[in-house]
């Protein structure tokens, strides 16, 4: 008989987190993938753009994976091969960065970007599966305490790898240090993908039977939709969670206009990251279970980080910044989560969860109408605020999650 919340799993499960962060901090989307794409091109809106192409390409096929994932009984099999497809891109990354570099700038930017749509493409198959099987791996209280461990094992891989990315930056010249950083990064990646894969996973027996077509699936899922108040209420609450990302991605540019930005600093702002998402996974996070008020404390964490930055100059302001950006980030991607496993009935989790993200992931191209507003207002200031007032929208709905 099957055994849940089996410690082997768990352990497997940290170490698939560990490993996968220790390789893609490299091109973290709020210090070194803006500063990447600012070498190949000074269009901040290309910034932009490139910030949602590392997540945003996951949205377009969440709900086509939900359509089959709702009627398979194990869903590992499925996910092995798109571990494979997001090592395959990002590793060609690296290789593009280093065959053609600085000799054809708008080629790299476009092989940069071709990497960038499939790495979160795939991942829009890899995020059903992943939180089905999280939820059929691990009980709702143990399923916390996992994912907490998951977050302060990346946390730890993370800083880390902000070492080793300001070593190298520091080191090697622009592009090849990029080049050297994606694949290193890509045999990191494997192994971690390598570990996820053996979880041993139990047969799911409640499972719903597959519309004859797409179509038909659509119109089921909008009339769960439709039906269901508290996932309305709530991916309308998740989704401005993702205004953050307004103006995230320009804070080191930011930065970076401030002062002068070494390798050794960038690399230091990402080990502030990193310790305030330890400090919130193992302090903070780990010990709320009630996923509503996690929601709302971590809108809390965000709203502060922007307004520091409203009035940061100088380095110790902007380590703050993203100290605050590293619990606040944790806690939205812990509650996010659960929040949809916990509403959604066994037979329809995977609807929900592709309902949910599909929605809420639209904000993931936030980073694009930042980059314009900056381009054609020229402010920071303004984008920040913008990202403070829809916050603040977030968090007063966040508190009505309980009433439903």
């Amino acid at each position: 008989m099957y055994k849940i919340d089996n410690p082997k799993n768990n352990y497997k499960n940290v170490a698939h987190a560990f490993f996968l962060a220790l390789a893609i901090t490299i091109a973290e989307p709020s210090t070194i993938l803006p500063l990447i794409v600012h070498h190949f091109s000074n269009n901040v809106i290309m910034v932009g753009i490139f910030v949602s192409l590392l997540r945003g390409g996951a949205i377009v096929i969440q709900l086509y994976a939900a359509f089959y994932a709702q009627a398979y009984k194990k869903v590992l099999p499925y996910l092995g091969k798109v571990f494979f497809a997001r090592w395959l891109a990002w590793l060609s990354i690296g290789l593009s960065i280093y065959f053609i570099g600085d000799s054809n700038k708008p080629l790299t930017l476009f092989f940069i970007g071709l990497g960038l749509f499939f790495f979160s493409f795939s991942a829009g198959f890899g995020a059903i599966y992943f939180k089905e099987l999280q939820a059929k791996l691990f009980s709702k209280k143990y399923r916390g305490t996992t994912m907490a461990n998951r977050q302060v094992a990346g946390s730890i891989a993370s800083i880390i790898s902000g070492g080793v990315a300001g070593y190298v930056l520091a080191n090697f010249e622009a592009p090849l240090s990029f080049a050297y950083l994606f694949l290193v990064s890509s045999a990191i990646m494997a192994i971690g993908f390598l570990a996820f894969v053996t979880i041993e996973e139990p047969a799911k027996n409640n499972v719903s039977i597959k519309e004859q077509n797409f179509t038909l699936f659509l119109q089921n899922a909008t009339k769960i939709l439709k039906q269901d108040k508290r996932l309305q209420k709530q991916i309308i609450t998740i989704f401005l969670s993702f205004s953050y990302f307004l103006s995230m991605p320009f804070v080191i540019l930011n930065a970076n206009h401030s002062f002068h930005l070494t390798g050794w600093m960038l690399g230091g702002f990402i080990t502030l990251q990193m310790i305030g998402s330890i400090i919130g996974s193992s302090l903070i996070w780990r010990r709320i279970s009630d996923y509503e008020k996690m929601l709302s404390l971590s809108f809390i964490f965000m709203i502060l980080a922007f307004v520091i930055a409203l009035f940061a100059d100088n380095v110790y302001t902007y380590g703050a910044i993203f100290l605050l950006f590293g619990i606040g980030f944790d806690g939205l991607s812990i509650s996010g989560m659960n929040l949809v496993i916990e509403i959604a009935p066994e037979d329809k989790r995977p609807i929900y969860t592709a309902l949910q993200t599909n929605i809420t992931s639209i904000g993931l191209f936030f980073p694009i109408l930042g980059g314009i507003l900056l381009k054609y207002l020229g402010s920071y200031q303004l984008i920040y605020s913008i990202s403070i007032v829809l916050l603040c929208l977030g968090l007063l709905l966040s508190f009505q999650l309980k009433k439903l």
